[in-house]
């Protein structure tokens, strides 16, 4: 199974950017989103931002993964 994790654009840098994910950054690809800009949300997967998505959806998914967490922490 493949997982994409959405993130937050904080930075621009011609093909490179760094996310916002979670509280947490790291540095991806942005070569497959020219477009893309600071302030935009994407979906991650290995190290490449792959699609871009609105913010509502951005927030509604990183929620159920804290839900996830949570689960797994009671459990």
């Amino acid at each position: 199974m493949c997982l994409a994790v959405p993130a937050k654009i904080i930075e621009r840098s011609e093909y490179l950017g760094t996310v916002d994910i979670s509280g947490v950054t790291r540095e991806v690809s942005l070569m497959l989103l020219p477009d893309a800009v600071v302030g935009d949300y994407v979906l991650i997967h290995a190290g490449f931002a792959i699609q871009t998505i609105d913010e509502e959806e951005a927030l509604r998914t990183l929620e159920l993964f804290k839900e996830l967490e949570q689960y797994e922490t009671d459990s």
